[in-house]
Parts: C-alpha cells; structure tokens; sequence
C-alpha cells in the first residue's frame, strides 16, 4: 500500500510538468559520418497558467551519441513566454516558486528546467530557465516575463 501511495504521488508530481513539443530545428555544424549539430525550438503550455505558451530554444550535440541518447547536450538555451489566451489564475493561489517544465540534456543527472514565480507587485508572471546537474550545474539562464493582460474577445 505504501508503495502505491509513493508512486501515485510521484505520477501526480509529474503530471503537473509540462512537456514539450518539438517545433523545428536548424543544423548548425556539418558532420560527414554522424548527425550535425543543431539548434532545436520546442514549445509547451504552461499548465498551471492556461493562457500562456512558452518556446526554448536549446543546442543540442549532434555525433553517434546524438540517436542513442548518450549526448550531454551544452547549456546553451533561450526561453520567450508569452500570453496566447485569457489568463484567468490569480497569482496568489501559485507557489513562489515552482517548476513549469524540465527536459533532460544527458544521460546523467543534468537538465533543462522551466521555474515559474510569479510577481503579484507587477501583475506578471516570470519563467527562469536555468541548467542544472547534480554535482556541478551550470550558471547559465535566461529568463522571460508575461504580463497578465486583458484578453480581447472576439
């Protein structure tokens, strides 16, 4: 029983991350015997924020690795969050600091990750993303800022 209430908290946990869909992507290396380099856009829906949508754009390493998996793709990213609908949540009920969305850029211990906090004094919304590995992260970020602002009906 234990055992299901660990695993149904974990299943929840992640549900509420979001996940990305990949937009496109652009070689940036020319590799003869293995996959280029490149430079991928991906978007999600923030799901606790209907109304907004965010894009990363992320370097991903290209070589033999790149289709097993076993790539440690470089901490080179770029985040652009903007409002897409009617932003209905009040910020007030959203934890100061929660994250929106994490993706894995190696096989070990590191990834993407999307932080929401949101700002109750300007009436936005700021997404910070950051690198992150267990031993040595990175201090790389970039972040991006949504203003909540009136939806025009149709």
């Amino acid at each position: 029983m234990r055992l299901f209430l660990v695993g149904a908290v974990l299943f929840l946990a992640a549900s509420s991350i979001a996940k990305a869909d990949d937009v496109g992507c652009v070689s940036t290396t020319f590799n003869l015997l293995s996959p280029n380099d490149k430079v991928c856009v991906s978007d999600f829906d923030d799901p606790k924020v209907p109304g907004v949508t965010c894009f990363i754009s992320q370097a991903r390493k290209g070589g033999w690795g790149q289709p097993l998996g076993l790539n440690e793709d470089p901490s080179n990213f770029s985040v652009a969050c903007r409002q897409m609908g009617p932003i209905t949540v009040d910020l007030s009920t959203l934890p100061e600091r929660e994250e929106a969305f994490s993706e894995k850029t190696s096989i070990f211990f590191k990834a993407t990750r999307i932080y929401r906090l949101p700002d109750q004094k300007h009436n936005t919304v700021v997404y910070l993303a950051v690198s992150s590995k267990i031993v040595n992260g990175s201090p790389e970020n970039a972040i991006s800022v949504v203003p909540i602002m009136p939806w025009p009906s149709k």
